[in-house]
């Protein structure tokens, strides 16, 4: 990269003609390079008032890590990050997928990390990927606060993907959550069930309350009141998922919704034992070669990969474009023999609840 270049990206001390370093911004707040590097990383112990020095002479000297200014120093070829849940998910693997193959279309490459489930380690694990040589970021998040991008998002193009951004703006793809939902439930609706069960993931996830109120609002349309004895959420695994049910089978549901795939795969034996009609918010690998093959609302990760990876291209080929973008894909209900079943006699289900 050239002088000219490198002042064009703020790289660079517009007074001495070279890389700004953390040292720099210590002598600009008067403290010293470890102070500088606590407030960069957030940490809690440092005085406002130093604090405050600090971020404002980073914003005046337009400081960057130094492993990220040598990757636009050195030229070589960039990478796109991709920060998701869990590789073990086919829906967040395929996503990953996507982007890798869009990224190595354009010669470049893709370098991942899964975030888990602990929400409180996003921004260490995320931070951690973007002090590589990524030049472009995609993330699923899995907290509720994304505020700690403020400081990247100028520099790295990054798109949210999923779930949308809370705290910072940014490019983002989400699927249609809250009117795939409706649409499920009301497909059960219009086959004659009236006690429809809600299973779902962690409330805490951004589509779960989105996927909850599509539900409700399903059910209000029909003129059926909401009953919290049918809701049950948390249900990631086979255990949790026998214990919600055990739990609503007494109120007598006769049709169960999931929201999401690891929800539908964690409670498909259980559910099918009951014979309830059910329908899951994602497809999954085998949903339809079961039996009953599973009703599903269909999601598109491939795509939804595929466009937030254009994005992120965009975003570098053209680092001036600041107008950040909501985009939201419709999703479709594909029915299979689960939602054909016949609705059982609500008598009967509570009776076997009871047992």
């Amino acid at each position: 990269m050239t002088v000219g270049a490198a002042r064009r990206e703020g790289l660079l001390d517009p007074r001495t003609a070279r890389m700004v370093t953390m040292r720099d911004v210590a002598r600009r707040a008067e403290v010293s390079p470890k102070t500088v590097s606590r407030v960069f990383n957030d940490d809690p112990h440092v005085l406002p008032e130093t604090r405050a020095r600090v971020e404002a002479a980073l914003q005046e000297l337009n400081y960057v890590p130094n492993d990220l200014a040598r990757t636009f120093r050195s030229g070589r070829a960039r990478t796109v990050g991709v920060a998701v849940p869990s590789l073990a998910d086919p829906f967040f693997a395929t996503i990953v997928a996507a982007v890798d193959d869009e990224a190595r279309q354009h010669d470049l490459s893709s370098v991942v990390t899964s975030l888990g489930s602990d929400a409180g380690r996003e921004a260490e694990l995320v931070e951690a990927l973007l002090r590589t040589q990524v030049s472009g970021l995609v993330v699923a998040p899995i907290s509720a606060d994304h505020a700690y991008l403020h400081r990247w998002v100028t520099r790295v193009p990054t798109v949210f993907v999923d779930r949308p951004p809370i705290g910072v703006g940014t490019d983002y793809f989400i699927e249609d959550d809250h009117g795939g939902a409706r649409a499920a439930t009301l497909h059960l609706l219009d086959r004659g069930c009236r006690r429809v069960a809600l299973l779902g993931d962690h409330e805490t996830l951004p589509a779960t309350p989105d996927r909850l109120a599509g539900y409700r609002a399903a059910l209000a349309e029909r003129g059926i009141a909401d009953d919290p004895a049918l809701v049950a959420l948390d249900v990631t695994d086979r255990t949790r998922a026998e214990a919600a049910l055990a739990r609503i089978l007494p109120a007598g549901p006769d049709a169960v919704f999931s929201t999401n795939a690891r929800t539908s795969m964690a409670m498909m034996a259980a559910v099918q034992r009951t014979g309830l009609p059910h329908v899951g918010f994602g497809d999954f690998p085998m949903a339809d070669v079961l039996t009953p093959s599973f009703t599903v609302v269909d999601q598109d990760p491939e795509m939804l990969g595929r466009l937030a990876a254009r994005r992120v291209l965009e975003r570098i080929a053209e680092p001036a474009r600041r107008r950040r973008r909501k985009n939201v894909l419709a999703v479709r209900l594909v029915e299979r023999d689960s939602c054909r079943l016949a609705v059982p006699d609500l008598g009967v289900v509570g009776a076997v609840g009871g047992n």
